[in-house]
């Protein structure tokens, strides 16, 4: 929270100016999708240096050079999102849960994205939205879903990935993206203002040739592996 109210107060003449454009932007009929993320993706990265957190990137050539893909990244909490925005230069739009739906600038923000929302609570409607994202994923739109469902509050150690998140890449038949994230959850959660440093790891994906005879636990299994091992090696 103190790192969020940071990055307030350094913007805060900016400020006025950001809320008008990303309410503008919620008109999605007027702006296309490319010029809402980029500038999403542009004021991401100044309020983040207002935040002072610096980003360390590996991997985007492991990124597909076509869209239509879903990264899977570890989740560590509310600047996990952030660190991804920076970091990814092409348009992407994300699945979160239903109980952040209606926050004030988060609901905005999500206009802009297109974001679609899962009621883990109700079956049918988690299945639909899915169906929906496997629908536009063939169509050429990237997502981000997290696969642990929930953030992990144990620092850089991950939670289980379920499989049920992978069934949407599996039906789209897209690439599947593992991401690791490493030390994300410092930025909001330990009540510090230091300059910090965190790591986004693009890794490898997982083409459809690669995952057609598998089923979505060990699909999910493997790319939690990637990831845990990637954060072992580079979290030191």
């Amino acid at each position: 929270m103190e790192r969020i109210i940071l990055m307030v107060i350094r913007s805060f003449f900016l400020l006025p100016f950001y809320l008008y454009k990303i309410f503008s932007l919620c008109n999605i009929d007027k702006y296309d999708e490319p010029t809402r993320y980029a500038f999403l993706h542009r004021i991401t990265k100044i309020v983040n240096r207002k935040g002072r957190v610096t980003i360390d990137c590996y991997g985007t050539e492991n990124l597909p050079k076509e869209n239509g893909y879903v990264l899977y990244p570890n989740h560590q909490g509310l600047f996990d999102a952030l660190a991804i925005l920076e970091t990814h230069t092409k348009p992407f739009t994300t699945v979160s849960k239903i109980e952040v739906k209606n926050i004030f600038f988060l609901k905005q923000v999500f206009t802009v994205f297109q974001s679609k929302f899962i009621d883990r609570d109700d079956v049918r409607q988690s299945m639909k939205v899915m169906m929906e994202v496997t629908k536009e994923v063939k169509e050429g739109r990237n997502y981000l879903i997290f696969p642990e469902g929930t953030r992990s509050r144990n620092k850089n150690e991950i939670l289980e990935f379920k499989g049920g998140s992978f069934k949407c890449a599996m039906n789209a038949k897209c690439p599947i993206v593992p991401v690791a994230l490493i030390d994300c959850y410092k930025a909001f959660d330990t009540h510090s203002i230091a300059k910090l440093k965190v790591q986004v790891h693009y890794l490898e994906p997982l083409y459809y040739e690669d995952y057609k005879d598998m089923k979505s636990v060990e699909i999910a299994e493997i790319v939690s592996e990637r990831v845990r091992k990637t954060i072992q090696e580079y979290n030191k």
